[in-house]
């Protein structure tokens, strides 16, 4: 693998320089002031990139998956039952940290290349008339088949259920690089990553709880110690953390919300749409198919490309890796082997989305599949050059 080559793995993501050197600060006294002064407006910046004007902002030295068990250890009791919808890897993961921990797990599954079925969520949540769903678990953004979710859509459910169970939402791969209105869905309590859309290493579970959310934290009775919002708030108060925070990668999040926020967080959402537009406009030119089943639920932060029957997706994330030193993503779970997969969010643009596309294109005709060099590249430039991004925006 290569350094100089930009990486097309649906995170970690590539790193803005100005990004890494905020990151790689001197050490200071994380309990000075001066450590409040990099903590307050890195939760205030992803108070706005949320859409939310009143969510309580945790970020904890973790990642995506502890910002998952931030979520339903401060608002659920052991036994208590939640709705799940399963459509791919990682929506399966979060089930299976929901079982480890003794709640009663209701799965909606659908086909992996399926959106969460939001009929289903309403069906479940008419039938439930006692109130016993205490959660609805949603992955926005489906990151192991590229597969965008309708949260308003879930949200509509509960509304039209009159239920009142919580709304919690994955957007790790989709907060900071596709439209997340966390107050206009309803979200109780959303969850991201550092390392995808915010452009930092990986080691920040960021998460926003509403006032709901906030409010069922003082009954909830799951174990929780590194992970209690209570801890983290009080100590909040006077600027700190209730132990050691990750200093220099809490001043990469404050930078890199404020750079999300001076290009505009609908022009950040028109980039990412125009930029998969091009990965997608390449992918048919390669006769290929996405995963996603239809055009409405494509991601704007990953395309996982179908291979022919019997091929092995992985030898081309293998071969792009040891002959070009160029990183795609493996397929995972059920896709494995027949998908891979093109990172293309957080620090992205057209140019760089070129380079991966040239590459995939090399890659694959190494590997006797039948794709003509130049015509992904060729369909990918036909559409950069005669789209611009204020299509784009009236699009994403």
């Amino acid at each position: 693998m290569s350094f100089q080559n930009p990486v097309f793995i649906p995170g970690p993501t590539n790193i803005p320089e100005a990004i890494r050197k905020e990151v790689s600060m001197p050490t200071i006294d994380h309990r000075s002031a001066l450590f409040g002064d990099i903590l307050h407006p890195a939760r205030d910046g992803v108070r706005k990139i949320l859409k939310s004007r009143e969510a309580e902002v945790f970020i904890f030295p973790s990642t995506g998956t502890g910002g998952w068990e931030t979520a339903i250890t401060n608002t659920l009791s052991p036994g208590d039952k939640v709705l799940v919808g399963r459509n791919g890897m990682f929506s399966h993961r979060w089930i299976d940290m929901c079982q480890r921990h003794g709640l009663e797990v209701q799965v909606i599954d659908a086909p992996w290349g399926a959106g969460l079925p939001s009929e289903g969520y309403a069906e479940a949540l008419a039938a439930d008339t006692g109130h016993a769903i205490k959660a609805v678990l949603a992955t926005h953004n489906e990151t192991a088949t590229g597969v965008r979710s309708d949260i308003a859509a879930i949200r509509r459910a509960l509304d039209a259920a009159g239920h009142p169970a919580l709304l919690l939402v994955d957007g790790v791969s989709s907060i900071a690089s596709m439209d997340f209105r966390m107050d206009e869905w309803g979200v109780d309590i959303a969850v991201a990553g550092s390392q995808k859309g915010f452009m930092l290493p990986a080691g920040l579970a960021i998460t926003g709880f509403s006032p709901k959310a906030m409010a069922a934290v003082e009954t909830a009775k799951l174990p929780r110690t590194f992970f209690d919002i209570r801890d983290m708030a009080r100590s909040y108060g006077s600027g700190g953390y209730p132990y050691t925070p990750a200093v220099g990668l809490m001043a990469g999040l404050k930078l890199a919300c404020d750079m999300l926020l001076e290009e505009g967080l609908e022009t950040v959402f028109a980039r990412h749409y125009r930029i998969a537009e091009g990965v997608r406009s390449a992918t048919r030119a390669w006769g290929l198919e996405l995963c996603a089943q239809s055009p409405d639920l494509y991601s704007d932060t990953v395309s996982a490309i179908r291979t022919p029957a019997g091929f092995d997706a992985t030898r081309i994330v293998t071969h792009a890796a040891d002959k070009y030193g160029v990183a795609f993503g493996v397929g995972l779970g059920e896709v494995a082997g027949k998908v891979f997969r093109i990172g293309h969010l957080g620090s992205m643009t057209d140019v760089m989305a070129l380079s991966g596309i040239a590459t995939a294109e090399m890659v694959m005709a190494d590997l006797g599949l039948d794709v003509t060099l130049g015509s992904g590249v060729a369909a990918a430039q036909d559409y950069y050059r005669s789209h611009d991004l204020s299509e784009s925006k009236a699009a994403a």
